[in-house]
């Protein structure tokens, strides 16, 4: 987790700095390259993407509760840990450029945080936390099964409208 923790801080720190170089060109006379390079760090990453990787990852998970140990092992580290980490930088990426936008002034920024569909990232983060838990115990194992099927499926075919 402490992993997790500074590799987060550090993709926040770089975005912020990346925000705020763009924000001050702007307002410096360089209006379209200020305006080009906000955009670009803007776009990179919304709240809505965060539904498809957590379908992703889920599914990840469910097929490392039910495949053996190596077939498990091959999931876990070409699949669900860099959907994890993905998560992780995108939503670090949100979070910087917020930051940096609060501290040129705009304090409202700071409201796109509120978005319900952030909940996908903290259900990815905490999965993530447990997985090695989820594993290790049969009947969690079964539970977490079912969960990582009901979650991905979700995510995948619901509107959540």
């Amino acid at each position: 987790m402490a992993k997790t923790v500074s590799s987060f801080v550090l993709i926040t720190v770089l975005t912020a700095l990346l925000m705020a170089l763009s924000i001050a060109l702007a307002r410096h006379g360089y209006a379209s390259f200020g305006a080009l390079g906000a955009r670009r760090l803007d776009g990179l990453a919304s709240a809505a993407s965060f539904i498809p990787l957590a379908a992703i990852y889920f599914f990840g998970v469910a097929l490392l509760m039910i495949l053996p140990l190596r077939a498990a092992a091959f999931v876990l580290v070409s699949g669900v840990e860099p959907v994890y980490w993905a998560a992780v930088v995108l939503f670090a990426t949100i979070v910087g450029c917020l930051l940096a936008r609060v501290a040129f002034g705009q304090t409202g920024a700071l409201k796109v945080l509120l978005d319900w569909q952030f909940v996908f990232v903290a259900a990815v983060v905490g999965c993530h936390a447990i997985l090695n838990e989820l594993r290790r115990n049969v009947l969690l194992r079964s539970l977490a099964l079912v969960l990582a099927i009901a979650a991905s499926l979700a995510c995948l075919f619901w509107t959540f409208s």
